[in-house]
Parts: structure tokens; C-alpha cells; sequence
């Protein structure tokens, strides 16, 4: 069976650059409130909002580093690691609750070309699957967007990185998805924007993986912790502006092979 992965931020979906990095603000202030209201433990040290801030700022850009080497670190443990800094007992499911409402408000847009693209790549007789690191909110918050957005129809098989102990670009995640659909990564190729789709592909033993440059605007924010990448670039063998390009790279990759 041929099967092609997708990343889904910044390939599928995305934010604007101002509201992408608003979003990225205020997910930082309710853990900040959430701490705030929280009672302290006792002999825990007087800590001000800024302080408090700072500590869960801190366990984030740790999560997006433990998420470089392929360790899933959800938003729930954030928070509760944050809180064991400060000496705090905050409130975590009314965090998340919190969380929820906020990532249900967002106005996420879809990629253009998306939709005919899953089209032509499910008529050309290819499984799909969908990919996404997930540290700054639960997976299952971004459901009900994929079925607004009218993609969740296409993946019989979604894997977010909150919901397994693997982010990309361990294997794991990657060949977790293909144990799903009953697929060998010889006969698979990814599709994403960053180093972790491409070097994640590589080490599963993908056929190949695709760079997808076409919404690269992010947030400031958002570029800082989740889209660096290597001294000197991306080494990808194949790339693409738009998501029309992806299904002639596909078929080109996969020989013209069928499900």
C-alpha cells in the first residue's frame, strides 16, 4: 500500500503571522493565571505574574526541545512541571478546559490548493495519514477544526504527538502511523515544512520527503521555537511552493504505484 504522511501546521492549516503569535500569547497566559490563582504549597517562595510567566515560558521552550529529540512532553505535564517549580497546586483540567475554548475561537484557515490536493492523492488510489507535533495544545482540540476545515474526512489515520511518548522526528510516530494503515515506509513519503518532517521521513526509512516552503510567514514566536532550522538550510531533495506541486512529486516518488 502507498501512503502519503502530512504535517498538518504550516502544511495544511494555518494562522496569519499577527494572530498565530497572539494565539501563542495568550495559550502563555493561562498557564500564568492558572498559577496565579492556585494556592500555594506550603514554604513555597512569593512569586509575582511575571515570575510566574517566566516559569512556564520556561517548561514550554523545554517541551519544544524535548519535542527536537523526539519526546513528547503534553500540555497537561507543562503546566504540572511549572507548578512544581513555583510550589503551586493550580488547577490543571481547568487550564486545559481553558485551552480548549481558546483553540476552538481560533480562525484557522486551511492551505490553499489542500482539499484537491487530498482529493487527486486519494483518486490516484494513495492512503492518507496525518502527522502533527502537538506541544502547545492537546491533539484532540484540533478536531473539530479539521472537520470545519473539511479535511478530517481524508485521514482514516491521525497521529498527535500529545496522545503517544514520540514527537517527530522519532520513527515511532511516523511508522506508528503506517502500522495503522497496514503500510511499509518504502512505499510512503511525507509532506511537511521543517527539519522534523524531513529528518523523521529519513530515519523511519521513507521513500522520501517532501519540503513544503509554501506558508513559511509565521509568528515570531512560532519561528523561534518551532521552525529553526540547520546551519545552511534544509536538505531536501524535493520541495514545493505550492501544495499543486505535491501530487506530481508524489507520483514521480512512488512510480506511478497504486494502493
Amino acid at each position: 500500500m502507498s501512503v502519503v504522511t502530512f504535517d498538518l501546521w504550516h502544511t495544511l492549516l494555518y494562522l496569519p503571522p499577527d494572530q498565530e503569535e497572539r494565539y501563542m500569547r495568550h495559550q502563555v497566559e493561562l498557564a500564568t493565571e492558572a498559577l496565579r490563582s492556585a494556592p500555594a504549597l506550603p514554604g513555597a517562595p512569593s512569586l509575582g505574574v511575571e515570575e510566574l510567566s517566566r516559569a512556564f515560558r520556561h517548561e514550554y521552550d523545554a517541551a519544544v526541545a524535548e519535542a527536537s529529540r523526539g519526546i513528547s512532553v503534553t500540555p497537561r505535564e507543562q503546566l504540572e512541571r511549572a507548578a512544581r517549580e513555583c510550589g503551586r497546586r493550580p488547577d490543571v483540567d481547568g487550564y486545559l478546559r481553558s485551552l480548549r475554548t481558546l483553540v476552538e475561537e481560533l480562525p484557522l484557515l486551511r492551505a490553499p490548493g489542500a482539499i484537491e490536493l487530498l482529493e487527486g492523492l486519494r483518486s490516484d488510489g494513495l492512503s492518507l495519514a496525518l502527522l502533527s507535533n502537538t506541544i502547545g495544545e492537546p491533539g484532540d482540540y484540533l478536531r473539530p477544526a479539521l472537520e470545519r476545515l473539511g479535511l478530517r474526512a481524508f485521514f482514516p489515520v491521525i497521529v498527535f504527538s500529545d496522545e503517544h511518548p514520540w514527537t517527530k522526528p522519532a520513527p515511532e510516530i511516523f511508522l506508528e502511523a503506517l502500522r495503522r494503515l497496514g503500510a511499509s515506509p518504502g512505499e510512503a513519503v511525507h509532506v511537511g515544512d521543517g527539519w522534523s518532517d524531513l529528518e523523521g521521513a529519513r530515519r523511519a526509512g521513507y521513500r522520501a520527503g517532501i519540503l513544503f516552503e509554501g506558508l513559511g510567514d509565521y509568528g515570531e514566536t512560532y519561528r523561534r521555537l518551532f521552525a529553526a532550522r540547520p546551519a545552511g538550510g534544509l536538505e531536501a531533495a524535493y520541495r514545493a511552493r505550492t501544495l499543486e506541486e505535491v501530487r506530481g512529486l508524489v507520483r514521480r516518488i512512488l512510480g506511478g504505484r497504486r494502493a
